[in-house]
């Protein structure tokens, strides 16, 4: 049964969502950030485990045996125990905060500065605000991720200041900048694609399903951050595993890359293509329910505000407005 099929009807279907109706308030700039805030948090505990095997696969180089996501997964349980998927998750909630509170503020600015009508779908200018909220954001995050992903390649736990120390006697402050570069040419293009891809299939479940803009729909969030996650991992994974490999060289390998340049020309020559490919699957796996979650809370906070916000302009508008005595009442006065 098409959409249109049930437009109007009281009977309640399974596919449709619950979907409650909420006034188009335009919000503030500290209220997306608490948005952004509140789902990176969200999306950073859940999906950290995931991260962290990513972060494994990843970092393994051509002299190191071949493992897949399972494998991984059934060797860190082995040798080093549950909990070990969860180290680093303090360096990653550190940043997870701020950086995505930063990351979603800047998103919305860039709308506003890039299209007139924020609520319109336009592909460039939704892509434009999203690489602007990549090269805001990355400050923040980059340095923590540094020290999450060491502490993600640890086989002993290791607090998160020892290795912020350690690396910092070894390689001086630039170390938690390394792959900063790679970070902004792969970041750019993640976060453009990720964004234009969300909204774009978000705009379509929309209109398909014949839900207004202004009507809050969970399943459609959930479905247009899955898209926008898997499509964007997959495109830019080869410069993720350039920059995993700036950013923990000397961790798990003696390698050294000087830039970013020159560790794609040693991957290519040691592992080839494939070198590019570590991990791929991991990082869709891990990037779809991500994006899937942190869309949908970051949304569903937004529904909160602007729910809270209307009821309070309805509230002080209620208050304001003088009562009408009837004749009978001025009379009997």
């Amino acid at each position: 049964m098409a959409a249109s099929d049930v437009k109007g009807s009281n009977v309640p279907l399974s596919f449709i969502p619950h979907i409650e109706e909420v006034n188009n308030t335009e919000l503030s700039h500290w209220q997306h950030m608490v948005a952004g805030a509140v789902a990176g948090l969200t999306e950073t505990t859940l999906m950290f485990p995931l991260d962290t095997v990513k972060t494994r696969l990843q970092s393994i180089t051509v002299n190191a045996p071949s493992q897949g996501l399972f494998s991984c997964v059934a060797e860190i349980l082995r040798k080093e125990g549950f909990l070990k998927l969860w180290r680093g998750i303090g360096a990653a909630s550190m940043t997870a905060g701020p950086g995505h509170a930063v990351y979603f503020a800047t998103y919305e600015i860039g709308k506003q500065l890039f299209s007139n009508n924020v609520d319109e779908y336009k592909p460039l200018a939704t892509a434009g605000a999203g690489a602007l909220a990549a090269l805001v954001s990355d400050g923040v995050f980059i340095p923590f991720d540094v020290v999450k992903q060491r502490m993600q390649l640890q086989k002993t736990s290791t607090s998160f200041f020892s290795i912020v120390s350690r690396v910092y006697m070894e390689r001086g402050v630039g170390a938690f900048f390394a792959g900063y570069t790679t970070t902004l040419v792969m970041e750019v293009p993640y976060t453009a694609v990720h964004f234009a891809t969300y909204e774009g299939v978000k705009h379509f479940l929309l209109k398909y399903r014949e839900i207004p803009d202004h009507q809050f729909s969970v399943s459609s969030h959930l479905i247009a951050g899955a898209m926008a996650g898997t499509v964007a991992s997959g495109l830019t994974n080869p410069l993720d595993v350039v920059k995993t490999r700036l950013q923990t060289q000397g961790e798990v390998t003696s390698s050294s890359y000087r830039n970013m340049l020159h560790a794609m020309t040693v991957i290519f020559k040691q592992e080839g293509l494939k070198g590019f490919l570590r991990g791929v699957v991991a990082r869709m796996l891990f990037h779809a329910p991500s994006a899937s979650i942190c869309f949908t809370a970051y949304s569903g906070c937004k529904f909160l505000f602007s729910r809270f916000s209307s009821s309070s302009a309805r509230s002080v508008h209620e208050s304001t407005v003088p009562t009408v005595s009837s004749p009978h009442e001025r009379a009997s006065g």
